[in-house]
């Protein structure tokens, strides 16, 4: 944390300057020495680490997408080629001088098994999370205690970004699982020093049990997936619960949307909570951290505040893999600069970032570190769907998903494709699922979204089917799965 308010205030072109100067280094003494993957990828293209003197020269620098981490017969491994893998003689031939002199003085002081600690705490696996696995197969990122620090020195600076102090109680309802959320949330506390109570969401506890924790605990700050967290947030509601010492709200694992968060906002405004404050965050495993915004006016966001010397992001047209100009739409590309364990440089996440990566100092805040526009859309979720007999028309359903949370009047809302009358080889069919808030009139109310849905997204469902609540919570798994089933691909192969 010592570090983070000068990393804060760097000027652009010094915090480019260091991102290479280190990166240069951690490819040299760390990635292209102990790196099944890249060793062998970078040895294929010619590419040196000396070939990065400026940010512009990372373009030289080899892409990794999704498809790397899988076993193929090029890459047998899989995700285990990704982890650093060092041994003695790979240190001595690549270490410079001054490494290997620091480490032959600490064995000649403290003996040969003070070496081996050292290197066990720096390179030994210690905990394992995984994606999801919704758009592919899981895939297992490794952390290290030297990552193990990594993470809590980040969720360190997400607590100072939110405002959160040692004074501060948390709720902390991120199922328990091998999922980055969870733990960052929970390192956090245990580094910053704050009051975190672990519920486990609603799979452990129920949501029952969740609101019984909040009002006995009466934290400042709740945090948890979005569906869930508003989930809880309206049953408490229609209780008539106390939320009043709730004055922030982070959420994490999916896109937040403002109409959500305006949705959450009066929600606990209802229970007592003054001007209460919605923060989204942006992470993702392969990066094994998580990036937050800062408190803003009402319905702006500040964008996800990144670390800068912990890694470097680009924003790169999906199309050319060229770098786009600041501000400008394109595809996030992380790589990190310090990590052990599993490592990733130059990885295309797939995810879009509307607006990109800004520069600027923050005007909310004041930190000088880089802003990725919290408009972000995951590639996984764009379909095509063929409804006609001529050709294929690709399908955002995330467009889908913000009309859905944002509209007033839907409680909750699934999306299902499928193919007509259940035949694989009929036209596909999109089909909303949805609960209507107490009070709405039925057609309306669907007359209203089909309307909205084909401005947004010139998109008009097959059918809009309209279910109690307690019918969407089941078929979401609200209370039984990691994540609730928002969008659910039926059609063979999918």
């Amino acid at each position: 944390m010592s570090l983070w308010k000068p990393v804060a205030s760097h000027n652009p072109q010094a915090r480019e300057e260091r991102q290479v100067a280190m990166l240069r280094r951690f490819l040299s003494e760390q990635i292209i020495p102990f790196h099944p993957f890249y060793r062998g990828l970078y040895k294929e293209h010619g590419f040196k680490p000396q070939h990065l003197k400026t940010f512009e020269d990372l373009k030289n620098v080899p892409l990794t997408t999704k498809a790397d981490f899988l076993p193929t017969d090029a890459n047998p491994q899989g995700y285990r080629s990704f982890i650093l893998q060092p041994t003695p003689e790979l240190i001595r031939e690549h270490w410079p001088k001054t490494r290997l002199a620091a480490l032959l003085a600490k064995k000649v002081i403290f003996g040969s098994e003070a070496v081996k600690e050292d290197l066990q705490l720096e390179y030994k696996p210690v905990l394992m999370t995984a994606t999801t696995g919704r758009s592919a197969e899981p895939v297992s990122f490794l952390y290290t205690k030297h990552d193990i620090d990594r993470l809590e020195e980040a969720g360190e600076r997400l607590l100072d970004i939110f405002n959160i102090t040692s004074d501060d109680r948390v709720v902390n309802m991120f199922p328990y699982a091998p999922h980055l959320a969870f733990w960052q949330t929970a390192l956090a506390g245990l580094s910053r020093g704050v009051l975190v109570l672990s519920t486990g969401g609603g799979k452990v506890m129920g949501t029952a049990g969740n609101i019984r924790a909040i009002d006995r605990m009466k934290p400042s700050l709740i945090i948890g997936m979005p569906g869930y967290t508003y989930h809880l947030l309206r049953v408490a509601a229609n209780e008539e619960h106390d939320f009043s010492s709730v004055t922030k709200v982070v959420l994490g694992a999916e896109k937040v949307t403002q109409g959500m968060k305006d949705k959450m906002t009066a929600l606990l405004e209802q229970m007592g909570s003054k001007k209460p404050l919605i923060f989204g965050t942006y992470g993702f495993t392969e990066a094994r951290m998580a990036w937050g915004e800062c408190p803003a006016a009402p319905g702006i966001s500040s964008g996800y505040h990144t670390y800068p010397d912990m890694e470097i992001f680009e924003v790169i047209d999906p199309d050319t893999g060229e770098h786009v100009g600041e501000g400008e739409d394109g595809e996030l590309v992380y790589t990190t600069l310090n990590a052990r364990g599993s490592c990733v440089v130059r990885y295309r996440t797939g995810d879009l970032a509307r607006g990109g990566i800004v520069t600027n100092q923050c005007p909310y805040c004041g930190r000088n570190v880089p802003r990725i526009s919290s408009d972000i859309t995951r590639v996984s979720n764009v379909k095509e769907l063929k409804a006609t007999k001529i050709k294929g028309t690709l399908v955002n359903l995330n467009s889908i998903g913000e009309v859905l949370s944002s509209n007033k009047v839907v409680d909750e809302w699934q999306v299902e494709i499928g193919k007509r009358n259940n035949d694989p080889f009929e036209l596909d069919e999109l089909v909303l699922n949805i609960s209507l808030q107490q009070g709405a009139e039925r057609e309306p109310a669907t007359d209203r979204l089909k309307e909205e849905l084909r401005l947004a997204t010139e998109l008009t469902p097959s059918r809009i089917n309209v279910l109690s609540l307690n019918d969407m919570l089941t078929k979401l798994g609200m209370e039984t799965e990691l994540k609730e089933r928002r969008i659910v691909d039926k059609r063979p192969n999918n």
